[in-house]
C-alpha cells in the first residue's frame, strides 16, 4: 500500500464546493473552445518537487522534512520502487493525464553511467506498465545535467570535453526512452549552462559548444525516429549566475545563431520568467510571435523574495492574460501544463501534496474559462484592430511591402504628414479584463 493509495479520486464538484480535496473549477469534460478543459491545459505532475524532495533548504542540517517511506528506505533500487508506486496513485487520485520526470527523479545514479543506465531500465520498464495500466501519458522526459558534482562548471558547456561526453551520453540514454514511452516533449534545462564569473570563461567557445550539443540532440532525435518537440526551458540565473538560456527572446537568438529556429522551441516556467524581469504573459506572447512557444511549467515566485520559490499557482486572474495569449496562438500542440510545483517546508502531510495541486489546477482552469470568455467576447480583438487600422491603409500596406526612406521621406514631405498622438485607453482595456475575472 503507498502513500496515496488510500486517497479517493478528486472530482470536480463545482463553485460551491467546500471540500478541499475536490475541484471547484476543473471539469476535465467541459467543452471550451471546441476541446474539452483537459485537452487544453493537458495539465502534469513533475516527479522531482512532489516526490524527491525533503522539505530542505540552505539552512537544513539534512534531515529530512517529509516523512515519506522511500526516504527511509535503505536500498536506494527498493526506494525507486515504492516512490513509483506512490506516484501513479497520486496521478490517479488527481485524474493527472500526464506526468514528467528527469531521470535522476526516478531511478538512483551509479558507480558509473552504465549502471545508472541499468537502473533506470529497470524503473522505467515498470513505469511504462503502469503507464499503459493507468492511462496515465508521458508530458516530457529529461537528464539531470546539474546535480552531479561533475556539472558544476556546466554540462555542455564545461569546461572539461570529458563532461560533455557524459552529458551527451546521458542525454542519448533518456532521449531513447523519452521516446519509447511516447513522449510528447523532451526538454533541455541547461541550470548550469552559463559562467559565474568571465575572469576564466570563453564564452564565444562555450556557446559554440552548446549550439553543438542541441544540434547532436536534433540529429539523435531524427535518428531515432522521436516525433515529439524538443524544448529549451529559459532561466536568468540561479543557480548560476548568469545563464546562457536567460529568456525567451535570448533563446530565440542563440537558435538563429546555430540554425535551429525552426527545431527547437521553449518551455516557459512563470517562476523564471518574472525572476528575468518580465511577466508571464510577455514571455509566452514573445515565444507566440517568434514561433518558439511549446510548453509551460506552472508556478509562481513570491514577490517579497528573489528567488525561484516553485508556488503553486493561486491567482487566477494575474494568469488571465498570459492564458488569452495561449488561446489566440491556437493553444497547445505537443506542450502542456505541468505543476513545476512544490509544497511549503511547513506543510508536512502527504495531503497538502493533493491539495496544492487541486488548487493550482483549479486556479488555472478558472483563468483559461475567463480568459476564453474574453477571447469569445472579441472585446481586446477589437482594441488591438482599430489600433493598428491605419496598418491596412495603401500608407501601411506600402511600408510592409518595403517602401525604403527615400519613398516614404518624398511622400511625407508631398503631403504634409503631421500624425497626431491617439490614446491607447489601457485603463480601459484592463477594466475589461477585469469584467471577465
Amino acid at each position: 500500500m503507498s502513500l496515496f493509495s488510500e486517497f479517493t479520486p478528486v472530482r470536480y464538484q463545482g463553485p460551491d464546493s467546500t471540500d478541499p480535496l475536490s475541484y471547484r473549477w476543473y471539469d476535465p469534460t467541459r467543452r471550451v473552445l471546441g476541446k474539452t478543459l483537459e485537452e487544453h491545459l493537458r495539465p502534469a505532475a513533475c516527479y522531482w518537487h512532489s516526490f524527491c524532495w525533503h522539505g530542505e533548504d540552505v539552512f537544513s542540517l539534512g534531515a529530512p522534512l517529509f516523512q515519506r517511506p522511500w526516504f527511509d528506505e535503505a536500498d536506494a533500487m527498493k526506494a525507486a520502487r515504492l516512490k513509483l508506486d506512490a506516484a501513479f496513485d497520486f496521478f490517479q487520485c488527481l485524474g493527472l493525464p500526464f506526468w514528467c520526470f528527469h531521470d535522476r527523479d526516478v531511478a538512483p545514479e551509479g558507480a558509473t553511467l552504465r549502471e545508472s543506465n541499468q537502473r533506470l531500465d529497470v524503473i522505467l520498464e515498470t513505469a511504462a506498465r503502469k503507464m499503459h495500466d493507468r492511462g496515465v501519458k508521458l508530458l516530457w522526459g529529461t537528464a539531470n545535467l546539474f546535480s552531479n558534482p561533475r556539472f558544476m562548471g556546466g554540462a555542455s558547456t564545461n569546461p572539461d570535453p570529458q563532461v560533455y561526453a557524459y552529458a551527451a551520453a546521458q542525454v542519448k540514454h533518456v532521449l531513447e526512452w523519452t521516446h519509447r514511452l511516447n513522449g510528447a516533449n523532451y526538454v533541455l534545462w541547461g541550470g548550469r549552462e552559463g559562467y559565474e564569473t568571465l575572469l576564466n570563461t570563453d564564452m564565444r567557445r562555450e556557446l559554440d559548444h552548446y549550439g553543438r550539443f542541441l544540434a547532436s540532440v536534433v540529429e539523435h532525435k531524427h535518428k531515432i525516429g522521436f516525433g515529439g518537440t524538443l524544448l529549451i526551458e529559459p532561466k536568468p540565473k540561479e543557480p548560476t549566475k548568469h545563464q546562457y538560456d536567460f529568456d525567451t527572446a535570448t533563446v530565440y537568438g542563440f537558435l538563429r545563431r546555430y540554425g535551429l529556429e525552426r527545431e527547437v522551441k521553449v518551455n516557459i516556467e512563470v517562476n523564471h520568467a518574472t525572476l528575468s524581469g518580465h511577466s508571464f504573459e510577455h514571455e509566452v506572447a514573445t515565444a507566440c510571435a517568434l514561433g518558439l512557444f511549446g510548453s509551460i511549467d506552472a508556478n509562481r515566485g513570491d514577490e517579497q523574495l528573489g528567488w525561484d520559490t516553485d508556488q503553486f499557482p493561486n491567482n487566477h486572474v494575474a494568469l488571465i492574460p498570459a492564458l488569452l495569449e495561449v488561446i489566440r496562438a491556437g493553444g497547445f500542440t505537443s506542450g502542456g501544463m505541468n505543476f513545476d510545483a512544490k509544497v511549503r517546508r511547513q506543510s508536512i502531510d502527504a495531503q497538502d501534496l493533493v491539495e496544492g495541486h487541486v488548487g493550482g489546477l483549479d486556479t488555472l482552469a478558472r483563468a483559461f474559462l475567463c480568459a476564453a470568455q474574453l477571447y469569445e467576447s472579441k472585446a481586446l480583438c477589437d482594441a488591438r484592430s482599430q489600433r493598428y487600422a491605419g496598418w491596412d491603409s495603401e500608407l501601411g500596406r506600402s511600408i510592409e511591402a518595403g517602401a525604403g526612406l527615400d519613398t516614404l521621406s518624398e511622400l511625407v514631405l508631398r503631403h504634409g504628414l503631421d500624425p497626431k498622438p491617439q490614446s491607447g485607453r489601457q485603463e480601459r482595456l484592463e477594466n475589461i479584463v477585469n469584467r471577465f475575472a
